[in-house]
C-alpha cells in the first residue's frame, strides 16, 4: 500500500441511511399526529358533553339566600320577637392595599378591641383575598357614622346590613320564646339527620330554646338561591338566575303581654313561677319564671364571663321553673284526692272524720303530724279541703293505697309531660311501687303512701302540671293540653290552632267533681278558709287551694322553725286558683321557693293575677296592696 493513500466516502450508503432515517421520522410524525388528532376527536366530540358540564360547573355557582325569619306576636298582636338590621364592617383584602395598616387605622378610628384584628387576620387566611371578611359584626350608630365620614380613606372596606333577632321585652319572655343563636356542630348534625341541612345553607342562626326552637320549621322559611357566573378566579361576573327565598311564617301566641308583665312584677325579688291558662281550651296566657335573663345576650354570641355568671348564679336563671321546676305539690292536690276517694267509695260527702294532732298507722309507733299541732276535730270532706287537714288525707291515702293514688293522679297529668309546645319540660314524679324499686332498689312501704297522701314524699310536679290538673278539676275531667301557639299568619290572615284533648276522666257520679270544687270555694270564702284573708273583698267569686311544701324532712318530734332555718331549706309556698267560680274562665298556679306558707305568700300573688285578668284596671291602692 502506498504511503498517504486517502479513504473515499461512500455517498451512496450515506444517502440510503439518510432516506431511511427520514422515512422513520416521517412515519413517527404521522403516527404522533394520528394519536393527537384521535385524542382531539375524543375530547372534542366523544367527551364534549362531559367537559361542557364541567366547564359550566366551574363557571356557574349557586349562591344560597337566607329567608327572613317569621315574627312572633302575643295574642293581641304585640310584637315579641322581631328582626332588626345590624351593621357589620367588612374588608376585601385584595382591594385594601396595606391590610395591616388599614386594620390598625380602623381599630384606632372606631375604638375597636385588639382581639378583633387578630380574629380578622385568622379569617383572612382561610378565605380568598377577593372575598370580603368581617372585621366587626355589630357596629353602633356612632361607629357607622364615623366610618361613613372616613370611608374614602379605606379602600376595600364597606358596611353591610344583616337581619338579627331582637327581643324588645328582654327577660320578660325568655322562658317562653327562648332565643336564637349561632348554628353549632350539634345543630348541624341534627339538621343532617332530619334531612334539613340544605335549607340552612345560608342561615347562620337557629332557635335554641322555647318557642323559637319548637316552631323552628314554621319560623325559618325556605332558602332561596341565585345562579351567578364567575371567572377563573372565582369572582362574580353576573347573575344568571334568581329564586327568592320564602319567608318564615309569623306566629301568634296565647300569651297576653299584660298578664305576663304582671306576673313578672309579682315575682320580682323572688324565685318561683306563675302559670295562667284558660281551663276549657288550654290556652296559656302567662308563663313566667323568675329570675330570668336577657335572651339578646345569646343572639350575637354571649361572652365567656357573662355565660359563666349565668351558670354559676345560685338562683339558676337558666331553668324554666314554670315547666322544669320540680316541687312537692303539697296540699294543692287535696281536691283531686277527694274526688278519688269519693269515686272509690272510701268517703262520701257526708263522711265524718275526727282529726287529731297526728295520724298513726295501726300497730306502728310512727306519728304523721298535722300542720296544726292540736288537730282540727270533726270534719267532713268540704271542711277537710277548706282547712287543709292533713290527718283526713293521711287516713284516705292509707285506706286506698299507693296503687290507687298512682292510677288516679296519673290521669290528672302528674308524672308525665303536659303536652305543651315546649321542649323544655320536666315530667315530675308520680311514685309507684315499680318506680321506687327501679329508682331506689327498695320495696314500697305504707309510710311512703301516707306522705304521698298530702302531696309530699316522693311526689313532685311542675307549676304547669298543677295548672293543668286544676283545669281538669274545673272541666269535670276534660284533659285539655296546654298550648302556647294561638295561630299562624297565612296570606295575611291569622289561622287559629285547634284545641288538643286527651282521654277524659269519667267518674261514677258527676257530682263528685262539685264536691271537690265546693271545698276549693270554701278555701277562699269559708269562715276557716286558709286563703280567706288574701282574697278578702274580691268583687268576684273564686276558688283555690293553698299548699306548703317541706324542702327537707323533719324528725318525728322536730318542729319547723322558719326564722332559724337556712333560706334554701325553708318551705315552698304554692297556690292554685280559678275564677269566676260559677263560670270558670281562667286558672292560675303559683310556686314561690323558700318563702314559707302558701296561703300567706302564694295566695296574694294568685289573687293579683286573677285581678289582672278579671279587673284590667284595678285602683292604685289595691294594686300596691297585692305587691306586698
Amino acid at each position: 500500500m502506498a504511503k498517504g493513500r486517502v479513504k473515499m466516502r461512500d455517498h451512496g450508503a450515506e444517502s440510503s441511511l439518510h432516506w431511511r432515517r427520514t422515512l422513520v421520522a416521517f412515519v413517527g410524525i404521522v403516527l404522533l399526529m394520528g394519536v393527537l388528532f384521535t385524542n382531539l376527536y375524543h375530547l372534542q366530540v366523544n367527551e364534549h358533553q362531559d367537559y361542557q358540564t364541567r366547564s359550566n360547573d366551574n363557571r356557574i355557582k349557586v349562591v344560597p339566600i337566607a329567608p327572613t325569619r317569621g315574627l312572633i306576636y302575643d295574642r293581641n298582636g304585640v310584637l315579641l320577637a322581631e328582626n332588626r338590621p345590624i351593621y357589620s364592617l367588612e374588608i376585601t383584602p385584595e382591594q385594601a392595599g396595606d391590610l395591616e395598616q388599614a386594620v390598625a387605622r380602623l381599630t384606632d378610628l372606631l375604638g375597636l378591641e385588639p382581639e378583633l384584628g387578630q380574629r380578622f387576620f385568622d379569617d383572612v387566611r382561610r378565605q380568598r383575598r377577593f372575598n370580603p371578611v368581617v372585621l366587626v359584626s355589630r357596629l353602633t350608630e356612632e361607629q357607622v357614622a364615623l366610618f361613613s365620614i372616613n370611608q374614602h380613606k379605606f379602600p376595600g372596606a364597606s358596611i353591610e346590613a344583616y337581619l338579627k333577632r331582637f327581643y324588645p321585652y328582654g327577660d320578660t319572655f325568655t322562658h317562653v320564646l327562648g332565643y336564637m343563636a349561632k348554628i353549632n356542630d350539634r345543630d348541624v348534625e341534627r339538621l343532617r339527620t332530619e334531612n334539613k341541612l340544605a335549607n340552612y345553607a345560608a342561615t347562620r342562626d337557629i332557635g335554641k330554646l322555647g318557642v323559637e326552637r319548637y316552631y323552628e320549621d314554621l319560623l325559618h322559611g325556605q332558602v332561596g338561591f341565585q345562579e351567578v357566573e364567575v371567572n377563573n378566579r372565582g369572582r362574580v361576573i353576573r347573575t344568571l338566575k334568581y329564586q327568592p327565598p320564602v319567608p318564615g311564617s309569623d306566629i301568634y301566641l296565647n300569651i297576653d303581654i299584660r298578664l305576663q308583665q304582671r306576673a313578672q312584677q309579682l315575682l320580682a325579688g323572688k324565685r318561683g313561677a306563675v302559670v295562667m291558662m284558660t281551663p276549657r281550651d288550654g290556652r296559656v296566657l302567662a308563663l313566667m319564671s323568675n329570675p330570668s335573663y336577657d335572651p339578646n345576650l345569646f343572639v350575637h354570641g354571649i361572652s365567656g364571663p357573662d355565660y359563666r355568671a349565668l351558670l354559676e348564679n345560685p338562683n339558676r336563671p337558666l331553668i324554666n321553673r314554670a315547666s322544669q321546676g320540680i316541687y312537692a305539690p303539697a296540699s294543692t292536690v287535696k281536691p283531686m284526692l277527694s274526688v278519688m276517694g269519693l269515686n272509690e267509695g272510701a268517703i262520701t260527702p257526708a263522711t265524718r272524720y275526727f282529726g287529731g294532732p297526728y295520724f298513726q298507722i295501726p300497730n306502728t309507733s310512727r306519728k304523721f303530724r298535722d300542720w296544726r299541732r292540736w288537730g282540727h276535730g270533726w270534719m267532713d270532706v268540704y271542711r277537710a279541703i277548706e282547712i287543709s287537714a292533713d290527718t283526713f288525707f293521711y287516713d284516705l291515702a292509707y285506706r286506698l293505697g299507693i296503687d290507687t293514688l298512682h292510677d288516679y293522679m296519673s290521669r290528672f297529668g302528674f308524672g308525665q309531660a303536659s303536652g305543651i309546645d315546649l321542649h323544655e319540660e320536666a315530667s315530675g314524679i308520680m311514685p309507684s311501687r315499680s318506680w321506687k324499686q327501679a329508682r331506689h332498689k327498695q320495696p314500697w312501704y305504707q309510710g311512703d303512701t301516707i306522705s304521698v297522701g298530702i302531696g309530699q314524699g316522693y311526689w313532685t310536679a311542675t307549676p304547669l302540671q298543677l295548672a293543668r290538673a286544676t283545669s281538669i278539676m274545673v272541666d269535670h275531667g276534660d284533659t285539655v293540653h296546654p298550648r302556647l301557639l294561638h295561630g299562624i299568619a297565612i296570606d295575611g290572615e291569622k289561622v287559629e290552632m285547634p284545641i288538643s284533648h286527651g282521654d277524659p276522666i269519667v267518674l261514677r257520679q258527676e257530682s263528685y267533681w262539685d264536691v271537690g270544687l265546693a271545698g276549693m270555694y270554701r278555701v277562699i270564702h269559708g269562715s276557716e278558709g286558709t286563703a280567706r284573708k288574701a282574697f278578702a273583698n274580691t268583687p268576684y267569686q273564686a276558688a283555690g287551694k293553698s299548699g306548703t311544701a317541706q324542702v327537707f324532712s323533719l324528725a318525728e318530734n322536730q318542729q319547723y322553725d322558719h326564722e332559724n332555718t337556712q333560706e334554701h331549706l325553708r318551705d315552698n309556698a304554692l297556690f292554685v286558683a280559678y275564677a269566676p267560680f260559677e263560670d270558670p274562665q281562667v286558672v292560675v298556679s303559683v310556686v314561690l321557693e323558700n318563702v314559707g306558707g302558701g296561703s300567706t305568700h302564694a295566695a296574694p300573688v294568685a289573687r293579683a293575677m286573677l285581678d289582672a285578668y278579671l279587673l284590667p284596671d284595678p285602683p292604685p291602692a289595691e294594686e300596691a296592696a297585692t305587691d306586698e
